[in-house]
């Protein structure tokens, strides 16, 4: 990347812990702690001071196995949990000069509703499962102000045909749906306000083989028409490497290696990279 070049996303320092620490925690030194975890205590530092930048037209891959704290890093970057310190800052926000963590709840549903979209593990976090296809998009343009029924209709159709949901289905209700077909619906879904960023949270996993690869395509043919920007966790490398430009490998909470997805899977540095490379092969 462009050193010159202003990230899409750039996150600082981004710290999430549960639980108020203590005297054998608070500085955090791993030779006190259980992996991330304070057995005097119990507070989890399910983040540590994480630092990454999301570049224009790019997909960057964070991987790492459960409990190594990505899906928390996503859930605070779209407000479903509140960070315990750093800041998050989004080029096309106030020029990326606003925290976005300490803005307002009004602000946040601005941000959450125009500069971001959110694909869950779980479709049921993600979508109103008893609505319509057309409904739940229709929910996002509402939430970000539309009131237009026939271009709301229009856009929602657009979307679904987009991600390939039959046309005769779009009026159907998502829990009769496949789960790559609901995931489908959730990224349309996503897409709906043309966020210059997408989240991406473990979207293959519990699919079958033939499904994920479907979904994985679909992923890539959406960035690459739409120029969109992506961050995606998974704990399968695998996905990664077919999706992502650079990667990021986080441990109980930390990021430990990062750099060209290529090199991570080819040259991996830390023992733990190393392990999980192995663990593909």
């Amino acid at each position: 990347m462009d050193e010159f070049e202003q990230p899409v996303l750039s996150v600082k320092n981004l710290r999430k812990q549960y639980g108020d620490g203590c005297a054998n925690c608070k500085d955090r030194q791993a030779e006190r702690l259980i992996r991330n975890y304070c057995p005097v205590c119990g507070t989890v530092y399910a983040c540590q001071d994480i630092n990454l930048d999301v570049y224009e037209g790019e997909i960057l891959g964070v991987v790492g196995e459960s409990g190594s704290g990505k899906s928390t890093l996503m859930s605070c970057l779209y407000f479903d949990q509140n960070v315990s310190g750093g800041g998050a800052y989004i080029s096309s926000y106030h020029n990326g000069q606003r925290n976005l963590f300490t803005e307002s709840s009004q602000q946040k549903r601005y941000i959450r509703n125009y500069l971001l979209g959110k694909v869950y593990q779980n479709p049921v976090l993600g979508l109103k499962i008893n609505f319509s296809a057309i409904g739940n998009i229709a929910e996002k343009l509402i939430a970000a102000g539309d009131r237009r029924v026939e271009q709301m209709e229009a856009r929602g159709k657009e979307l679904l045909e987009h991600v390939n949901i039959p046309v005769y289905r779009i009026k159907e209700a998502p829990k009769n749906f496949s789960g790559g077909m609901q995931q489908r619906v959730q990224i349309a879904k996503a897409l709906s306000n043309n966020p210059p960023l997408l989240l991406l949270d473990e979207v293959t996993t519990g699919l079958d083989l033939s499904v994920q690869a479907s979904v994985l395509d679909l992923i890539k043919t959406i960035q690459r028409e739409l120029k969109i920007s992506i961050l995606i966790v998974s704990h399968d490398l695998a996905v990664i490497r077919m999706l992502a430009d650079r990667t990021v490998v986080m441990l109980e909470g930390r990021i430990v290696e990062q750099g060209l997805t290529d090199q991570i899977l080819e040259d991996p540095q830390q023992a733990y990279t190393q392990e999980l490379v192995h663990s593909l092969l």
